[in-house]
């Protein structure tokens, strides 16, 4: 009897033992099958995420020249009318990342910081330039300068930055409506994302 007892004991366990392992298997293979799911949806992802906008500048441009000291002057000028193209874009390939499979988060290292591109065309109007104080590459070197660093006030008063990130924030949505349908966490600088208002907040830490 003790023999018959002794012997169903151990088939329970063998076999409570094996049900154990098939689980441990299965739930491993889900997870790694959700971690797959995770990269590829990080790939599909990874592409830049841009706006676009439209500037126009007109630019005054003097310079005079004085020779033999303060007796005589040679001027030079030139009325710059500039339009440009400009692109605010975030480079989702370069979001830095880790999947941590044992406690099913996924953590969001680094977010590349915005990349603001201007393609400025210049037209030049009213151009005069004595014979002593010709224009050179320098001067339009400098008028092109100028003109970017106006440019780039412009941008950053604009709204485009914000509409950037905007852009940036919808994309960051998949991840944690994916994350959240799989039942894993998303975190940012190991603060775990619950909701969107929480999402939302992100634009303040990007700023």
């Amino acid at each position: 009897m003790r023999k018959i007892v002794f012997g169903v004991i151990i088939t329970l366990v063998v076999v409570l033992t094996f049900r154990y392992c098939e689980d441990k298997k299965e739930d491993r293979i889900v997870i790694e099958e959700h971690s797959a799911l995770i990269q590829e949806q990080i790939k599909n992802v990874g592409k830049l995420v841009v706006t676009e906008g439209h500037f126009s500048e007109v630019f005054s441009y003097k310079n005079s020249k004085a020779i033999f000291g303060d007796f005589i002057s040679a001027e030079k000028k030139a009325l710059v009318v500039v339009n440009a193209d400009v692109t605010v874009a975030y480079d989702l390939s370069k979001i830095e990342y880790e999947i941590d499979e044992a406690n099913k988060t996924l953590r969001i290292i680094s977010i590349p910081k915005e990349e603001i591109k201007i393609s400025p065309e210049f037209e030049y109007y009213d151009v005069q330039a004595d014979f002593l104080n010709q224009f050179e590459a320098k001067d339009y070197n400098t008028i092109k300068n100028s003109v970017r660093k106006s440019l780039m006030k412009k941008v950053e008063a604009s709204d485009l930055k914000s509409n950037a990130q905007n852009r940036l924030i919808s994309e960051l949505s998949k991840f944690f409506i994916l994350t959240n349908s799989l039942g894993w966490t998303l975190q940012y600088h190991e603060n775990a994302i619950e909701n969107f208002d929480q999402l939302q907040k992100l634009e303040a830490i990007l700023d």
